[in-house]
């Protein structure tokens, strides 16, 4: 008779961690809406160890976030067949970023790194139409939140 064992995915190092949320531009924002979870993608910047994300002014999950800041991000990589992936999952929570020099330092850096990578579709999620182009970003009062990690992340990666 065979015995099937429990395998568990090999856990990813901080190292391990911080390369990948260096590599990885895209992630998932969990919200906590009442009972249940609302999942929702997101671009982020990674500047001096801290994440930073892109909020429009309106819509659903701002309404969550002035009710409850606490939030997990989901960041992932997998090749198409699954022959390897890791995924991270983060707790903590958004905190409105007031600094206006840092503001302008996160959204450059967002700019730039959406221009060399996304279709100009992809600024509908920042509230914007995608004949603006990626320089509508630097418009005055754009919201800014940052990540105030609570806990230790998890990584999980692939044999």
């Amino acid at each position: 008779m065979i015995s099937l064992g429990i395998i568990k995915l090999p856990k990813m190092n901080e190292n391990e961690i911080n390369k990948a949320i260096k590599t990885q531009n895209l992630c998932r924002i969990a919200f906590i809406d009442n009972e249940y979870p609302y999942i929702s993608p997101f671009q982020y910047v990674f500047i001096d160890d801290i994440l930073y994300f892109h909020f429009t002014d309106y819509g659903k999950k701002k309404k969550i976030l002035s009710k409850n800041a606490n939030v997990c991000v989901s960041i992932e990589k997998f090749e198409p067949d699954l022959s390897s992936y890791y995924f991270i999952s983060l707790q903590g929570k958004l905190e409105l970023v007031e600094d206006n020099n840092l503001k302008n330092k996160v959204i450059n850096q967002m700019m730039i790194s959406a221009s060399n990578k996304y279709s100009h579709n992809f600024l509908s999620a920042h509230g914007f139409e995608k004949g603006q182009g990626w320089d509508a970003l630097t418009s005055k009062g754009q919201l800014i939140y940052k990540f105030i990690q609570i806990g230790t992340p998890i990584g999980l990666k692939s044999i």
